[in-house]
Parts: C-alpha cells; sequence; structure tokens
C-alpha cells in the first residue's frame, strides 16, 4: 500500500499543477471549466483513496459533495454559454 501512496502522490501533484495551469491560462471558458472539472473530480478520487487507506468513513461525504458542486458548476456554466442568462 505505501508503495501505491509513494507513486500516486506524485502523479496527483503532477497533475493539480498541470490542471491548474490550464485553469489559469485556458484559452477558451469550456477550457477553464473542463480544467475545474478534472481538478476536482481528482481532488474527490484522492479523498476517496485516502478513505481506503486509513479505512475511515468520514472523507466519503465531502468527496461526494465536491463531484456534486463541480456536476453544478457545469451546469450553470452550459446554461449560461447556450442563453447568456443563469437562473431562467
Amino acid at each position: 500500500m505505501e508503495l501505491i501512496v509513494l507513486i500516486g502522490a506524485p502523479l496527483y501533484i503532477v497533475a493539480i499543477v498541470l490542471y491548474s495551469i490550464r485553469l489559469l491560462k485556458g484559452p477558451t471558458i469550456p477550457d477553464m471549466v473542463l480544467a475545474a472539472d478534472c481538478l476536482s473530480y481528482d481532488l474527490a478520487v484522492f479523498l476517496m483513496a485516502l478513505t481506503l487507506y486509513y479505512k475511515t468513513p468520514f472523507l466519503v461525504a465531502p468527496s461526494i459533495m465536491l463531484a456534486l458542486w463541480v456536476y453544478l458548476l457545469d451546469v450553470y456554466v452550459s446554461k449560461y454559454l447556450v442563453s447568456k442568462e443563469v437562473g431562467k
């Protein structure tokens, strides 16, 4: 299990750095939203992996809530890009 952590943690850090660069320098809004999605979903998966590693159920709810907030972000951005207004 420690080998997985030693290999997986640096890969997650590299992914977070690359997604953050795309989020800050993205050429279009959909690229930035996709980077935010990937960043958030990777964080949710990392929280679930920590849940399995520490054998505690306390990190399950935050990872599910994070995934739902990212989905809500996608819905609002796509609604805005289609109709240029949110809430109607």
